[in-house]
């Protein structure tokens, strides 16, 4: 089976930035990895062996392209000039607070937790999101009830900490 670039792009891409900004927690990182996840795709789409659903395969590729980019980040020493073009990209941008907050708050979860959670926001079934991060279903319900815990203690006491 063959898939279309820009038909995969139109349905996957909205939900794929949404993973992008819960890892990262800033909409200018979120910009960059999304990009990077879309050129990923487009590289090796033709490799594609329809071994699993094209979602899941986006979906590892997101998440593959989210953890290199946080680990280069971490690497990488920001300036001024960085931060001053961060500032007035989310102030251009901040079209939600309370958006904004919550992915801040998704983004200081554990990369596992990110992973589950920013899946079940896109309204996955439990039976991908399990393929996806590759644990059992009842471990996954577990993990949720847990995690949508420690999200609402983080976001509760947003500003605080």
């Amino acid at each position: 089976m063959t898939y279309d670039f820009d038909q995969l792009y139109k349905e996957f891409s909205a939900r794929i930035y949404k993973l992008c900004l819960s890892y990262s927690g800033e909409k200018l990182f979120a910009d960059d990895l999304h990009q990077e996840t879309w050129i990923s795709v487009w590289n090796s789409l033709p490799k594609f062996r329809n071994e699993s659903k094209i979602s899941t395969w986006i979906y590892r590729i997101a998440i593959n392209t989210c953890l290199v980019g946080i680990k280069k980040q971490k690497n990488k020493a920001e300036n001024s000039e960085v931060i001053l073009s961060k500032l007035v990209h989310e102030e251009t941008y901040d079209n939600s607070t309370e958006i904004s907050r919550l992915y801040e708050c998704i983004s200081k979860l554990k990369e596992s937790e990110r992973i589950i959670i920013t899946l079940v926001l896109e309204e996955k079934p439990y039976e991908e999101i399990a393929e996806i991060t590759g644990i059992t279903e009842n471990n996954l319900r577990v993990k949720i009830h847990r995690i949508k815990k420690e999200l609402q203690e983080t976001y509760m006491n947003y500003g605080r900490i």
